[in-house]
């Protein structure tokens, strides 16, 4: 009994020092938090910052790492038993990749919580059937920008409610001049979203299942845009590392398909008086005879690190971030947060510079946002393929049919 007792004494001394656990703390806490792009990506330092204001006892320390780097850096940070708080998901394929390999902490009682069902995008963080290990805090969805004086000068109607076929006869309408002067009805990016996740959302098909013929009514239309000479041309985008937000904000093209991320850029060029862009927004054009209006987006979150060196502190500043005083924070700021209301609608549409006209509220508020692109453990792979030959398409290297059917037998020799 003697010896039971003595090492007692000696373990449970021990056992207080080790725990790493907020509630064996006192005093302040400093949490670290891995983001990308500190200086160029605001929404993170604001929502520190309030977090901060209603935490007076938890600074934050960010961990910055490079966007380009970002996904490398915290796999091997995880692997390597590294102890920063909170990491933030960039995309749903880090998350599925991290949850998986049991590197997030479980914070299912926060999602399914009375505040959790409020998070848009929340479905797509769930694992293991009912396991939640990351909330959004951030939601971001396609639309359709339109520069309504060019749209006035042309004598075109807004593009209230379009079907593709429309979209590529408008934009042939609004385009105009001839080498440096000329002036684009549309412009459509590079990424292969624009084409091939547009077409996978309305109208079901599945980016990871290997059979990828609804792409081609899609593909269609872009390639009709390109041989128009209503867009500019792929190869010349892709050579000349064309932004898209030049594009639209010096007046070379009247239209842009583009995520909602884009809206506070646009504000903020708006107000430091670089543009003169008068914008606004319209849902994504839809296939013909389809009912409400359906596009793609993607959420962006923050999960607990398993091993946090300050898990309570972690947990605290994740639920924050995607509750209704974290919304409020980064729609000040025109983020757009994975939390819906009628109070941050009316928040994000009192910003100044925002459009206030209903076909933009309409553009904000779709009726189907479906996933940009599926998870699994395929997905790294499926997406290289798909862009591999999503270039070819688009630059005339390869037919739409051999393209297709070359997607087809890659994913099922070298995936599936």
């Amino acid at each position: 009994m003697l010896a039971v007792g003595l090492a007692m004494a000696v373990a449970l001394p021990l056992a207080a020092c080790g725990s790493g656990e907020d509630n064996a703390e006192s005093g302040p806490v400093e949490l670290t938090v891995a983001v990308w792009n500190l200086a160029t990506t605001p929404e993170f330092q604001t929502l520190f910052d309030a977090f901060h204001k209603a935490n007076p006892d938890i600074t934050i320390k960010p961990v910055d790492i490079l966007a380009a780097d970002y996904p490398t850096k915290v796999t091997t940070m995880l692997a390597g038993g590294d102890t920063t708080d909170v990491i933030t998901m960039k995309t749903l394929a880090d998350y599925v990749r991290f949850a998986g390999r049991g590197q997030l902490k479980d914070i299912t009682s926060l999602a399914t919580s009375t505040e959790g069902s409020k998070l848009a995008g929340l479905d797509q963080y769930k694992q293991d059937g009912d396991k939640y290990y990351a909330l959004p805090y951030r939601q971001d969805h396609w639309v359709l920008y339109y520069n309504k004086k060019m749209f006035d000068a042309a004598g075109q109607a807004y593009p209230t409610s379009l079907t593709w076929d429309q979209y590529v006869e408008v934009a042939k309408k609004l385009t105009s001049g001839t080498g440096d002067k000329k002036v684009y009805g549309a412009y459509q990016h590079t990424w292969r979203s624009i084409v091939q996740a547009i077409s996978a959302a309305q109208t079901g098909g599945d980016q990871l299942a290997g059979d990828y013929k609804f792409f081609a009514d899609q593909y269609k239309t872009a390639l009709a845009l390109q041989e128009a000479g209503a867009t500019l041309d792929f190869g010349t985008a892709v050579t000349q590392k064309t932004g898209y937000a030049s594009m639209f904000e010096t007046g070379k093209t009247a239209m842009l398909p583009m995520g909602t991320w884009y809206i506070s850029k646009i504000l903020s060029e708006k107000q430091k008086g670089t543009t003169d862009a008068d914008w606004a927004i319209a849902p994504m054009p839809q296939r013909p005879g389809a009912s409400g209006v359906t596009t793609f987006g993607a959420p962006t979150a923050f999960a607990v690190n398993k091993k946090a060196k300050h898990a309570d502190a972690a947990q605290k500043f994740v639920e924050f971030a995607a509750s209704l005083e974290g919304a409020k924070a980064i729609t000040g700021i025109g983020i757009v947060p994975a939390y819906k209301s009628d109070e941050i609608l009316k928040q994000y549409f009192a910003l100044p510079g925002m459009p206030t006209d209903e076909l933009s509220k309409k553009a904000f508020s779709p009726d189907k946002v479906n996933p940009e692109m599926p998870v699994s453990d395929k997905t790294a792979k499926i997406d290289t393929i798909l862009n591999e030959e999503h270039q070819l398409i688009m630059t005339k290297q390869k037919s739409l049919d051999d393209a297709i059917k070359e997607m087809e037998s890659r994913v099922k020799n070298e995936v599936n």
